[in-house]
């Protein structure tokens, strides 16, 4: 994979407080956050990447415009790459530090098996953000590369000299996600880093439609050099602090808890618990043997394990590697077969509600859903496995957590 330096563009830090300017993406920002944020700075980048003027996207290029006439968004002196350290505490009480880097890939079609997807796009975000990039000719988020080194390369030869340097950007956001960012711009540097993923296949964690808009504004614009490359942060997969969280399922529609009951039971052995913590324990040890999900029903203080009965699988009409999935059994052997659930209501999520955060799931039931699948974490080496076989899994299916933030570079076409 060809990998190059950014000619950033950055905040000003002698203009702006960088706790008061960044944000998440866009796609986790509702209505009542997005007026926070404009709220906290008239300099913050929500108003570049979700802008709640009516002329969306001609202001979001005035915003860009002004910015950077103001200087209070200014180039980096050398081509750069931006290397990232998360830090947070899980559930669990353990110190998670996520190592990474922002640079520049060559858009490559999916057809070349250099970049794979493994989710399911969906076709209003993928215009929404084409627009915003054509009208300010710029990316302000990353695409989430995973590549694998088991080697580790780049963090013995170029993280670990910048580890006890002065960052460029220390920062804290609103999730308690410490950000540390340092610029890199030796050149001996940045060879090893390009180097490295000279010959790795990237796999796309997060931001597919993103990606998927690059591609069609790549291919509009032949004559521009720089739009045949996209902005990305990339991780290593060997690194065991790279966790993906799974996404549960809300089941909104009326439906008796009876029957939902009844419906699993065809599929799955059910082990019962009542306590919610041996509950969680309980998926993700029964996971490693057999697919294993959990489910919560509504006026119905039980916890349910289901252990998907062996054989099971192959009732499903699908490839091997999507049969050995969770989420592909759950929902076409219940959400659709049972539920009788429509591919359309699964993809608009009518009548079901894709939740990551796990708290939300659990507190569904109290809300006046009919029950939540509270579905096990996510294995790298099946999603490597069914992307690597040119398939994707169903939409919503991983949560890459924490998420990049926005505003920390600016990618200018």
């Amino acid at each position: 994979m060809e990998i190059l330096p950014l000619d950033a563009i950055v905040y000003n830090k002698e203009k702006v407080d960088f706790k008061e300017v960044i944000a998440p993406p866009y796609d986790v920002i509702d209505e009542k956050y997005q007026n926070e944020l404009y709220e906290r700075s008239k300099y913050n980048i929500v108003r570049l990447i979700l802008t709640k003027e009516e002329n969306r996207y001609e202001t979001a290029k005035k915003y860009f415009e002004d910015w950077k006439n103001e200087k209070v968004m200014i180039p980096t002196k050398k081509p750069s790459i931006f290397y990232i350290i998360q830090k947070y505490t899980n559930e669990k009480g353990k110190l998670i530090e996520r190592k990474g880097f922002i640079a520049r890939n060559k858009i490559e079609d999916f057809s070349s098996k250099k970049i794979l997807p493994h989710e399911y796009t969906m076709g209003g975000p993928k215009e929404d953000r084409f627009k915003l990039i054509s009208s300010t000719k710029a990316f302000f988020s990353q695409i989430f590369m995973v590549y694998n080194d088991k080697n580790f390369e780049i963090e013995k030869k170029v993280f670990n000299k910048y580890n006890s340097k002065e960052p460029f950007i220390d920062v804290v956001d609103d999730l308690g996600v410490e950000n540390i960012v340092h610029i890199i711009d030796d050149i001996e540097d940045i060879k090893i880093i390009e180097n490295t993923l000279s010959d790795k296949t990237l796999l796309i964690a997060d931001g597919h439609h993103r990606y998927e808009t690059s591609m069609k504004y790549a291919f509009e614009h032949p004559e521009n050099e720089y739009a045949q490359y996209v902005m990305s942060y990339f991780t290593n997969a060997s690194d065991e602090n790279l966790i993906i969280y799974p996404t549960h399922r809300i089941i909104s529609k009326d439906i008796k808890p009876e029957k939902i009951l009844d419906s699993v039971k065809k599929y799955y052995d059910i082990e019962v618990l009542n306590n919610k913590n041996d509950f969680l324990e309980k998926i993700e040890i029964e996971n490693k043997k057999q697919i294993t999900t959990g489910l919560i029903l509504k006026n119905d203080d039980n916890f349910y394990v289901l252990k998907l009965k062996k054989g099971t699988e192959k009732e499903i009409n699908a490839p091997e590697e999507l049969q050995k999935l969770d989420l592909t059994v759950l929902h076409e052997l219940i959400l659709k077969k049972e539920l009788n659930f429509s591919n359309e209501e699964l993809m608009s999520q009518n009548g079901i509600t894709y939740e990551k955060r796990e708290n939300i799931a659990f507190d569904s039931i109290k809300s006046g859903a009919s029950a939540c699948f509270i579905m096990a974490y996510p294995k790298m080496e099946d999603i490597i496995n069914i992307s690597q076989a040119g398939y994707r899994m169903p939409q919503k299916s991983t949560y890459f957590y924490p998420k990049l933030l926005s505003g920390i570079v600016v990618n200018p076409l």
